[in-house]
């Protein structure tokens, strides 16, 4: 390694609540490697000067939160064929001959923790249901199709939001009225909530899951609580299900070893860390 310490970093508006630096700072520790990922917050209206000034401040890349992440593949020099698609980025590399190169690792962190927490699980078991269509739900879409859905059935309180990500991802993904939720469980092997439906301050998650099939899997993107309603809802249905935290964890493991030059390992201290107060 160079006599220059690595810098990363998370930007976002605001960002005192991300788990990234406890993420990160973890691993470096794990593997006695040198380097900082510092947490930054980043005014919209900042966004290109900020990312202009960072690697000439030693860094080599960062991540990106709500509400950059758009605007961080617009600026971009290069991107990823999944960044392009998703439209968004969440993590840049910064390059020698100047500007970045962006990528979305948002899909493949929902991915690979549904293998890792469901072993055998694939996307092409079966139909999948996802509920929700913000911006979340555009990596989950692209990460499904990558691992071979052959169908799925999407449904958004806003009816255009759902059908304007079926006209981007094309046939595979099938549009469901919110009143009609209900049937997009129907027979699923595959259950995924991107909604805030059930968390403080919002409506519940009241839509029946029971004729999903019987070894189904559910998740949620969320990761706080760690066991949201929809997976209350979920496992008393009797459904396997996964917890978010791991596609946080998963989605950071592409820019850490980008960064610092070096793969982590996801241990029960990993998620220890994020978990404690």
């Amino acid at each position: 390694m160079s006599k220059t310490v690595p810098l990363a970093g998370v930007i976002g508006h605001p960002i005192a609540h991300s788990k990234s630096p406890r993420l990160h700072g973890g691993w470096l520790t794990d593997l006695g490697l040198r380097g900082h990922y510092i947490p930054m917050d980043v005014n919209p209206d900042d966004l290109a000067t900020v990312l202009a000034a960072l690697p000439k401040a030693g860094f080599k890349g960062v991540n990106v939160t709500l509400p950059l992440k758009e605007a961080a593949l617009r600026l971009a020099k290069r991107a990823t064929d999944r960044a392009a698609r998703i439209g968004a980025a969440n993590t840049l590399t910064f390059l020698p001959e100047g500007g970045f190169l962006a990528d979305c690792t948002d899909g493949v962190g929902f991915v690979e923790n549904l293998r890792s927490g469901c072993p055998g699980w694939s996307a092409a078991s079966g139909p999948a249901a996802v509920f929700g269509g913000g911006g979340a739900a555009r990596a989950v879409l692209e990460a499904l199709i990558a691992d071979g859905a052959t169908e799925i059935r999407l449904t958004n309180r806003t009816r255009a939001r759902a059908d304007a990500l079926a006209d981007l991802f094309g046939g595979v993904v099938r549009v469901i009225d919110w009143k009609d939720a209900a049937q997009a469980a129907e027979g699923a092997a595959t259950l995924v909530n991107t909604t805030s439906l059930g968390m403080a301050g919002q409506p519940p998650f009241d839509i029946p899951l029971e004729q999903a099939a019987s070894d189904a899997l559910a998740t949620d993107i969320v990761y706080t609580p760690l066991e949201t309603p929809f997976l209350k809802t979920a496992c008393a249905a009797g459904f396997r299900t996964v917890d978010g935290l791991g596609m946080l964890i998963h989605q950071a493991i592409p820019g850490f070893e980008a960064w610092f030059g070096a793969r982590p390992q996801i241990t029960d201290a990993t998620r220890a860390r994020l978990l404690a107060p």
